[in-house]
């Protein structure tokens, strides 16, 4: 199925992408303007629904971590589907770090989010950078993967 993609869908992901890219604590005011009241959120450590959840989402990230900010990358969309990769830049106890990703978007009718799904690797950018936990993982990762000499 072949969905037509209007001038106004593309504006509508780069204003998302602006939103993504300005994000700051001040800026969840105007949450309801990005999402819409029953979205859905999930990433590898949430699956939450509306948009109360959401912004506490955001609310966490801007408690825990230092300097967050999101950098997209590329923006791809067909209809009211739209995938944006990004990196996301933040410091954590004083230690700079990045994390890159894909989210797909779902919209309704009047362009806000319905659908928040992020797709990163969690284990590879985040838990190997455990102590102990992240050398069981390496291993684990070094056992499972194709042989050097195959590559």
């Amino acid at each position: 199925m072949m969905l037509e993609q209007t001038r106004e869908q593309i504006e509508r992901f780069q204003r998302i992408a602006r939103w993504f890219e300005q994000l700051a604590p001040d800026s969840l005011t105007k949450i309801e303007s990005i999402y819409a009241k029953h979205a859905r959120f999930v990433d590898p450590f949430n699956d939450l629904q509306g948009i109360e959840s959401v912004r506490q989402v955001f609310e966490h990230m801007f408690k825990t971590l230092d300097d967050s900010r999101f950098l997209v990358t590329r923006i791809a969309s067909t209809g009211p589907l739209g995938f944006m990769t990004w990196t996301f830049s933040f410091s954590c106890r004083g230690r700079a770090q990045s994390i890159e990703g894909c989210t797909q978007f779902e919209l309704n009718d009047e362009g806000l989010i319905t659908l928040h799904l992020d797709y990163w690797d969690a284990a590879k950018q985040v838990y190997e950078q455990i102590p102990i936990l992240g050398s069981v993982l390496k291993m684990l990762r070094r056992k499972l993967s194709l042989p050097a000499t195959v590559k």
